[in-house]
């Protein structure tokens, strides 16, 4: 697909109300389709200024290229919707390719990459009001939790409020929890042993003043075989999250389809490892993907 960014740009210029209007028009879905399943893509990384797939460092920064690799993912059967930001999903509803799609609203972006504040993550993307205006679907949001910063506690705080916010709405709110640490160099690492991620999930399912609208975004253990037991920690609904781009597509492939059949785990949500594949076909990627559901 080939977008007239020019002609998107006239848009927003001329008439930003458009934004709103294709918002009110768009055809909504069930959150869970007949089968059950979920096949999200998510774009929502450029707002925290990770822009970096694998060795290019800035491979999402030409938003007309991650705009049209977004649609042809969109496009594939058995994609049920999109997780972004407010400036990805508006591009979106403009080029009117959302109908029928489950939109999620990304909430806190604050947590820059790189930054001394990373693991103080402010919400400064959607609100829950923001995401019930827009008659969107459902909201998300990162909570990295290191005990050795005093950010994680607000960030944690805010976490809480804003699964509240939801679940007054009644829309549900997709938590991705990790254990992080700082690595020397001072880069944020997530723990992906057995015991860190189950201490996230308990962590993060007793987030607010009810879990009815909560669900879980999980990565694959560093030992898959270790899902099982991990995911015992929670009966709240679970998706698996694609993580970092890597060589071993095939691999990861394998992990997605040994969790998909644990109890909790109801879909997928991807985004770099699908929008910007090792072998470029992102088609493929996406079918393959669909294809473990």
């Amino acid at each position: 697909m080939s977008l007239d960014i020019t002609e998107l740009v006239r848009l927003r210029a001329e008439r930003p109300e458009a934004v709103a209007e294709a918002a009110a028009r768009r055809v909504r879905r069930p959150l869970l389709g007949d089968a059950g399943r979920l096949m999200i893509v998510a774009a929502d990384h450029p707002a925290r200024g990770a822009l970096g797939v694998g060795d290019r460092a800035l491979a999402m920064a030409n938003r007309a290229e991650l705009l049209e690799r977004l649609c042809l993912a969109l496009s594939r059967p058995g994609v049920d919707g999109v997780l972004a930001t407010a400036d990805i999903l508006d591009d979106l509803l403009l080029l009117g390719v959302l109908d029928g799609k489950v939109v999620m609203g990304s909430m806190n972006r604050g947590g820059l990459q790189g930054a001394r504040f990373e693991l103080d993550d402010r919400f400064t993307g959607h609100r829950a009001e923001d995401i019930e205006r827009l008659r969107f679907d459902a909201g998300k949001l990162l909570l990295r939790v290191d005990l050795d910063d005093p950010g994680s506690l607000t960030t944690l705080e805010s976490a809480a409020r804003a699964v509240d916010a939801m679940a007054a709405r009644g829309l549900p709110v997709f938590v991705e929890p990790f254990i992080s640490r700082r690595a020397p160099g001072g880069r944020v690492v997530n723990d992906l042993s057995a015991e860190a991620v189950t201490r996230s999930i308990a962590i993060a399912s007793g987030l607010g003043g009810t879990s009815a609208y909560t669900w879980l975004k999980l990565p694959v253990t560093e030992n898959p075989d270790d899902m099982a037991e991990v995911t015992q920690t929670s009966t709240l609904p679970a998706v698996l999250l694609g993580g970092e781009v890597g060589d071993d597509q095939d691999g990861a492939y394998e992990k997605w389809r040994g969790a998909l059949r644990l109890p909790t785990v109801r879909g997928l949500v991807v985004g770099r490892s699908l929008l910007y594949p090792a072998g470029g076909d992102v088609a493929a990627a996406v079918d393959t993907a669909v294809g473990l559901l």
